[in-house]
């Protein structure tokens, strides 16, 4: 056992618990993050957001010198794609990012162990390196933070050759000429976007009749025009019941439906919560039926001393959402107080145009017979947007209809990502409809169409067609 006992040790070094850690450290705690790979960032910096969204830009910038630079009046000629150097950078983007959580850790106190981590009881924690070699160290606090693992579909093996997941679907050796997806939720809406832009045929089969479930109608059925207007093939209410590899196709098999031959086959049908190996279980932590750790408000278990954040716990499965948990559980161990507003937390599709949504959507307003008014504003009506031949697309606005506060917020258009922002912060300060639209946006700017759309939720819209 080693003679160095810590306040706190996370198991787990993605965005919940390597941000947590750098909290803990900060606040006083003499703290540990422990993480099985060579990098720390976990699944979203090493095989998850960073990566994806590295191929996303590059994939842009391809597609915009292959197809879209000419109307600019700017002639390409010859664009050649060199697929190894996009994956180089990708790569590299990886280890900068990973590298700087290195530089975090130690500015912040944060002692970095690499190897599993296991629970060995209240108070210990076992961590095995890479050569095998055993450790046991002793700690106050344990919070699990690790993560969730993709999900695997009945009679679909991924192989990480011809059927791949996520991971795969981020560093395929060459650009498949028919890429089918499974799954027509972010992940498979990203990763199709990226190979279609690069010369893949992509077929997505979605088992239900619309895409990205969860997220408001409105815009699931928007986006999907948007969509299928670049090229991506959508085929709803589609069971997929098999794969097999045949050669170097692959054949999948779909109920009451002819087979689909391709290249490639990318299964992504969602995440579950990650505890393999942890010794959760054997150290009386709770799961539930779903293999989640089960927390109270405070993110402890029912082990005193052991607490969870992150994909591990229940709710959306999102890295700023983890993050949140891992401050919010730190400060209520160290000051008493710590507070995650979940109401308020987006999410974004980094497809192009972007998809953003923060808040409630029409359907849960309308179940929780929430009486709500909309506004819509299009992009096409915003001077920026025509100015950037990014004219599709809309920002709706919910607000309830008694006090004008506003419950929800859905974009799909160019830069949703970082337009959402605002509409996070002001739904935070419980900011009305009429706060957003009486607040001066500059002109000409994409977010003129936020405060537009704040006016159409009273029919009172300047640029409204």
């Amino acid at each position: 056992m080693s003679n160095e006992k810590f306040d706190l040790i996370v198991i787990g070094g993605g965005p919940g618990g390597y941000v947590a850690a750098i909290r803990a450290g900060q606040l006083g705690l003499k703290t540990a993050c422990v993480d099985k790979n060579e990098l720390f960032g976990g699944t979203c910096l090493r095989v998850g957001c960073i990566p994806s969204k590295a191929l996303l830009e590059s994939s842009y910038r391809y597609h915009q010198a292959k197809d879209l630079l000419g109307d600019h009046g700017i002639e390409v000629k010859g664009v050649k794609l060199n697929l190894a150097q996009m994956m180089a950078r990708k790569d590299k983007v990886v280890q900068i990012n990973a590298g700087g959580i290195d530089g975090l850790f130690k500015k912040n106190g944060v002692t970095g162990l690499r190897g599993s981590g296991r629970i060995v009881s209240a108070g210990k924690v076992e961590v095995t390196d890479f050569d095998g070699n055993k450790q046991v160290y002793e700690t106050a606090r344990i919070m699990i933070a690790t993560g969730s693992k993709p999900a695997q579909l009945r009679g679909v093996e991924i192989d990480n050759d011809r059927i791949c997941g996520s991971k795969g679907g981020l560093s395929f050796p060459d650009v498949p000429e028919t890429l089918v997806v499974i799954g027509a939720g972010y992940i498979g809406l990203e990763l199709g976007s990226v190979w279609h832009r690069l010369g893949s045929k992509v077929i997505v089969l979605e088992y239900l009749d619309r895409i990205l479930p969860g997220m408001d109608s409105g815009l699931a059925r928007e986006s999907l025009r948007v969509m299928k207007k670049q090229g991506l093939e959508f085929r709803l209410g589609t069971k997929v019941t098999g794969a097999k590899v045949k050669g170097k196709k692959v054949i999948v098999e779909i109920e009451g439906q002819d087979p689909v031959e391709c290249d490639r086959l990318l299964s992504v049908v969602g995440r579950w919560a990650n505890t393999d190996g942890l010794g959760a279980e054997e150290a009386g932590v709770k799961l539930n039926e779903r293999g989640q750790v089960v927390v109270d408000d405070h993110y402890r278990t029912n082990v005193d001393g052991i607490f969870a954040i992150g994909d591990v716990i229940h709710g959306p499965m999102l890295a700023h959402k983890a993050e949140e948990e891992g401050i919010a559980c730190v400060e209520l161990i160290a000051t008493g107080y710590g507070h995650v507003n979940y109401d308020v937390i987006p999410g974004i599709v980094y497809t192009h145009p972007e998809i953003a949504t923060v808040g409630k959507t029409e359907e849960e307003l309308k179940e929780a017979g929430i009486e709500f008014k909309a506004g819509k504003f299009i992009f096409k009506a915003n001077g920026r947007a025509h100015s950037m031949n990014e004219t599709d697309g809309s920002v709706k606005i919910l607000a309830d209809a008694k006090t004008d506060r506003v419950l929800g917020v859905h974009i799909i258009g160019p830069q949703a990502g970082d337009l959402i922002a605002e509409c996070a912060t002001a739904m935070e300060f419980k900011a009305s409809a009429e706060d957003i639209a009486r607040t001066c946006h500059a002109h000409p700017t994409l977010s003129e169409a936020v405060k537009e759309a704040a006016f159409a939720v009273d029919g009172r819209a300047i640029h409204g067609l």
